[in-house]
């Protein structure tokens, strides 16, 4: 199967022959790749070099300009490295862009801590205004990044990992999803997480919501889900263990409820390893999930559905 980042290029090649405001602003990474489309829109994709502030900063005067710019690059060299011009150059400026990330948290353990970025989605969650999107398919990708491309000129971040669902699901940019119905419980599910999650909750009596489109996040859908679940919830995300643990009490606010957010946490581990071997430390594993989950939601006990 291909790659989320495989489905990238082709998506935006098609995007940039078919509308003139869009422009793609790369940092050495995937110029490549773009190579051919280049040829055709030589004055709309733009390799600023290994520079990521300039690589916001182009992208927030393209957007000042009318355009509607692509940037791309690993999540760690795209929202970390140059906040301050995610922050003043789109955001104080009142300007959009999309914002198009690889290599995940951990989707390159041989490149080291500085190539891994747990806390992307939380680190933007400090400013106001972004949509975000993590797809857990291929499929789902394309789908959201022409999505995001398309979605006038607000500021969205497109968060592609290696790591993915066995199938694409429909998605539609804004709400959760059902994909299994319980009554003790209500576990969601965020892009690459919702197989590891169906498997860990199998034969429980337990609501499994997925979501792709995590902001804004969808209160509403999560306060359908617990009315018929309960209010226990868990959150499985491929990002910082708690990154929507207020949104999800703020959506549960004027009821009794409990929510444990589980992902990636803040211990560094510190040995290159594989992709599996980085999920298993982080028990975001199936069976570590399953045990997680029956002991939050059960003291223990195992809802098994009836």
């Amino acid at each position: 199967m291909d790659t989320m980042r495989d489905r990238f290029t082709p998506v935006v090649s098609r995007v940039l022959d078919e509308d003139p405001r869009v422009a793609v602003v790369l940092a050495a990474i995937g110029v490549d790749s773009f190579e051919e489309v280049r040829r055709r829109h030589p004055d709309r994709v733009i390799d600023v070099g290994i520079r990521e502030q300039l690589l916001v900063g182009a992208g927030a005067g393209l957007a000042l300009a009318g355009m509607r710019p692509v940037v791309h690059t690993f999540a760690s060299f795209l929202v970390e490295r140059p906040f301050e011009q995610v922050k003043l150059d789109l955001g104080h400026q009142g300007v959009g862009a999309v914002l198009v990330s690889a290599a995940a948290s951990f989707d390159w353990p041989a490149g080291g801590y500085t190539h891994m970025s747990p806390g992307d989605v939380a680190l933007l969650d400090t400013l106001d205004g972004w949509t975000v999107h993590v797809p857990g398919h291929p499929d789902e990708a394309e789908t959201l990044l022409r999505h995001a491309i398309a979605a006038g000129d607000d500021r969205v971040y497109v968060r592609l990992s290696l790591q993915s669902n066995a199938a694409g699901r429909p998605v539609d940019g804004a709400r959760f999803s059902t994909v299994r119905e319980g009554r003790s419980g209500v576990v969601a599910a965020v892009g690459p997480m919702l197989d590891a999650v169906l498997d860990a909750t199998e034969g429980l009596d337990l609501t499994v919501l997925y979501a792709t489109t995590v902001r804004p996040f969808d209160a509403a859908g999560l306060r359908r889900a617990t009315e018929t679940a309960g209010t226990d919830v868990v959150l499985v995300e491929p990002y910082l263990a708690g990154t929507s643990t207020a949104a999800a009490n703020d959506a549960l606010s004027d009821v009794p409820h409990r929510v444990l957010g589980l992902g990636v946490g803040r211990r560094e581990l510190r040995r290159y390893g594989r992709v599996d071997e980085h999920v298993a430390a982080q028990g975001l594993d199936a069976g570590s999930l399953r045990e997680r989950i029956t002991r939050f939601v059960t003291g223990g006990r195992v809802p098994v559905r009836g």
